[in-house]
């Protein structure tokens, strides 16, 4: 499969290739973005079609996460060496037993239209995020701070969420009890402020408007053509502007990867990033070629509401009896088999090392088992069992793990499964709905904690869309929140997803992943998140 994929892909670049003297559309008007000044420093990007919006507050998906790695600065991050990096925030304090957390934000630090950022601005997210009408999926992880589950739940009013603005530069966080990665939370989207002056509702539209979708980071938003592009320039008003290069960075929307190669092929974008592996081998040996690993696992929901997928002998079968190495090897050369929930390149603070080696692997393959265990659930060979949809997003990678997965099953188990290829979009909206049998879904680390992972299968976790209700696991994550021994901790974590991974079977993991990307060798200074993999480009120059 990946052979032929790759033969496609080398006609399409080749084509792409030869007609680029006449075909190559044109950055001042044929692709929509505006006209590039003289001496204009730009990158263009590739992005994934468009996804959700760009309000912290709102859905989050793709489109989001492009954007506010350069347009939104967080209180603060982690650097590669794992240290911090203060950005919105220049310091902070944390009382003895680690339930109050202040945190003092930079006085020159504002808004792209002048407005000083404030405390205000901040709450202002974590409130309008803890209403389940925004749909945001990372409310549940504002959840240390007292009152804010209970306020989801609509148990309490908004202005007793443990959160206040001490003066316009001063937050003060009050915990339900010790938070061991509370600072690793910092950089998600719930924590990062909106300014009160325009973010209003989730959905009003604010947020894709230049004239009120204002940043405090490196860029802010110039211009939004839904389904085309959109463009981040400068901030002039940004507390570090002198070390921002780039005077503009340009996002283009592509329905898929081989697009994306294309484009890239013709000049059309400077960055394309997690592309098909096929890519590997027609840049191998090129500086446009860089490979990254990814913090991200791919893998499949089974709906506990959906017989017989809430038979725990139904979801193991389906486990043991798939073919991890043969479907890495058919989907492509950027994909590791994994039997683990917890991303494969995760590291661990204390030992350096991947966290995922610390432990047993929580289960192994095994068809005889596999077949077994269908029988005993009542279904011999498959005899009588029902026929499953998978459903997943219509991109290359999905498509192609879709057909092998199909196949291996009808093989392997005699188990029939109909394809439900979705616009990513869709695929995302009917996931959160639960409307599924089976569903793809991939999962990036958002933070360099195991937490990350583990909190998508809590009980009352906002990504828990498969009907996961689990007193024993809840029990050992919340356990893993407060112990402050790193040892104990991990095995804590370890024994977590264990018990979701190795003996309910809550998911069905595949495979963890590198990625393939293509820059312009004169584009320098663009670095990796060392939380999720993913790259950076605010403090990206171009080689002159």
């Amino acid at each position: 499969m990946k052979k032929i994929i790759c033969m496609i892909l080398s006609v399409a670049l080749c084509g792409t290739f030869v007609l680029s003297g006449c075909g190559k559309q044109d950055k001042n008007g044929g692709d929509g973005t505006a006209d590039k000044k003289e001496n204009e420093k730009e990158i263009v990007v590739a992005t994934n079609s468009e996804t959700g919006g760009l309000d912290p507050a709102g859905m989050i998906a793709l489109t989001y996460l492009a954007y506010s790695v350069s347009a939104l600065d967080e209180l603060l991050t982690y650097n590669e060496a794992g240290e911090i990096e203060y950005r919105a925030a220049e310091s902070y304090e944390v009382n003895d037993d680690s339930t109050v957390w202040t945190f003092h934000l930079r006085k020159d630090a504002g808004w792209s239209d002048g407005t000083p950022v404030t405390a205000d601005d901040f709450i202002n997210t974590m409130v309008r995020s803890l209403d389940p009408k925004s749909g945001n999926g990372y409310a549940n992880y504002l959840y240390p701070i007292k009152n804010a589950e209970a306020i989801y739940n609509g148990e309490a009013d908004a202005d007793s969420l443990g959160v206040k603005a001490v003066d316009d530069n001063t937050l003060e966080f009050t915990l339900e009890k010790p938070c061991v990665y509370f600072l690793d939370l910092l950089r998600l989207p719930v924590y990062t402020p909106s300014c009160v002056k325009y973010a209003d509702e989730v959905g009003s539209g604010w947020d894709k408007d230049p004239k009120t979708s204002v940043a405090n980071g490196p860029f802010y938003l110039d211009e939004y053509v839904p389904e085309q592009y959109f463009v981040l320039k400068k901030n002039e008003k940004y507390w570090n502007a002198d070390k921002v290069k780039l005077d503009k960075i340009t996002y283009r929307f592509f329905d898929d990867q081989q697009s994306m190669a294309s484009a890239y092929e013709t000049g059309e974008v400077d960055v394309a990033p997690a592309l098909l592996s096929s890519v590997m081998e027609l840049y191998e040996g090129k500086d446009d070629l860089v490979i990254t690993d990814t913090i991200a696992t791919r893998y499949i929901y089974p709906n506990l509401n959906v017989k017989p997928l809430d038979d725990v002998r139904v979801r193991k079968a389906i486990n043991l009896g798939i073919n991890r190495e043969e479907l890495c090897s058919m989907v492509g050369a950027d994909t590791e088999p994994t039997v683990n929930f917890i991303a494969k390149y995760m590291k661990d603070k204390q030992s350096g090392g991947y966290f995922v080696d610390g432990a047993e692997p929580p289960f192994e393959e095994n068809l005889e088992e596999a077949k077994k265990l269908l029988a005993e659930a009542g279904y011999p060979d498959g005899k009588g069992f029902p026929k499953l949809t998978y459903s997943y997003p219509s991109l290359e990678m999905d498509s192609d793990t879709a057909q092998v997965l199909q196949e291996q099953l009808k093989k392997n188990l005699n188990i029939d499964i109909e394809l439900n290829a979705q616009e990513l979009q869709v695929n995302y909206t009917e996931r959160k709905a639960g409307n599924f049998d089976l569903c793809r879904m991939n999962w990036t680390a958002d933070f360099a904690d195991p937490y990350t992972y583990l909190s998508m299968l809590l009980s009352n976790g906002t990504y828990n869309c498969s009907g996961i209700r689990d007193e024993k696991y809840d029990a050992l994550v919340e356990q893993s929140d407060t112990e402050k021994d790193p040892v104990k901790r991990a095995e804590l974590m370890h024994q977590a997803e264990q018990l979701a991974v190795g003996e309910e079977f809550y998911i069905i993991p595949l495979y963890s992943m590198k990625s393939c990307n293509l820059i312009r060798p004169e584009i320098k200074g663009i670095t990796q998140i060392p939380a999720t993999g993913a790259l950076e480009y605010r403090y990206a120059e171009l080689e002159e």
